[in-house]
């Protein structure tokens, strides 16, 4: 199966690290034309647009809090001025929290939330805005979480966070149908800092690889899905939550 999206522009969130940078890097080896955004390491940013550069030229990394809606009104119209049409939106751009619910302030659950599905939702929002009105056949896919179906103790703020994306997948792919496809790719422990398998207990990761596959998955194993997805060999599918997870979630 060949796999070209060429003449595509992908906007990845989140996309300077991890997850998202396999993702930005798969899509741009696929032919995409590249943006993603970063938070605050300029280092970060400044390494994977090296490594996008390799596969193609147009590559632009933008500094943005994704939870800040000035922040990206402002972004969207640097694209609308320099006619920048978005093909292809991840939705990657998250973080995650790991303390028991009655520890848990106020101000970390407004934290996580803002960033996990307020972001998702603003930039989703203004994407599949200017699809509509352009035409286009888009894809929107959005990351989530295994612990989006199955719930974990002490990361309640996280997995409901990824529980509401499911379900913000599914609602958009019923209003967008049939020009914009929206899927989400739910991966299970997926080996990157977020996760911090540097500093985790034996005993954590023993329980991270009681599945199936009885592994840590890579991030490249999350980028080829979403470069399927974003393709027109992904033209019959809507709607969809994904699991990459080494059989921890058989729905």
């Amino acid at each position: 199966m060949n796999i070209s999206l060429k003449d595509k522009t992908a906007l990845v969130t989140g996309g300077s690290r991890g997850i998202g940078k396999s993702i930005s890097i798969a899509l741009a080896e696929a032919g995409a034309n590249v943006i993603f955004t970063y938070n605050s390491s300029f280092s970060d940013a400044k390494d994977t647009t090296t490594a996008i550069s390799t596969y193609c030229k147009n590559v632009e990394a933008v500094k943005a809090d994704i939870s800040d809606e000035t922040d990206i009104l402002k972004m969207f119209k640097k694209f609308d001025e320099s006619n920048i049409d978005i093909d292809i939106l991840v939705n990657n751009a998250g973080i995650i929290l790991e303390k028991p619910t009655v520890e848990t302030t106020s101000k970390e659950f407004d934290q996580l939330i803002n960033i996990n599905l307020r972001g998702s939702f603003l930039t989703g929002r203004e994407v599949l805005k200017r699809m509509m009105e352009k035409k286009l056949a888009g894809r929107v896919i959005n990351i989530s979480s295994d612990l989006g179906f199955l719930g974990r103790e002490s990361f309640t703020i996280y997995s409901a966070s990824k529980g509401a994306i499911n379900t913000m997948t599914k609602s958009w792919a019923l209003e967008f149908a049939p020009h914009i496809l929206v899927n989400a790719i739910a991966p299970g422990p997926v080996d990157t800092d977020m996760l911090d398998l540097k500093n985790m207990s034996p005993e954590w990761r023993k329980k991270e690889e009681q599945i199936p596959m009885q592994r840590i998955g890579n991030p490249e194993e999350i980028a080829g899905l979403a470069v399927f997805l974003a393709s027109n060999h992904a033209s019959f599918v809507t709607g969809q939550i994904y699991g990459v997870n080494g059989g921890s979630v058989m729905p």
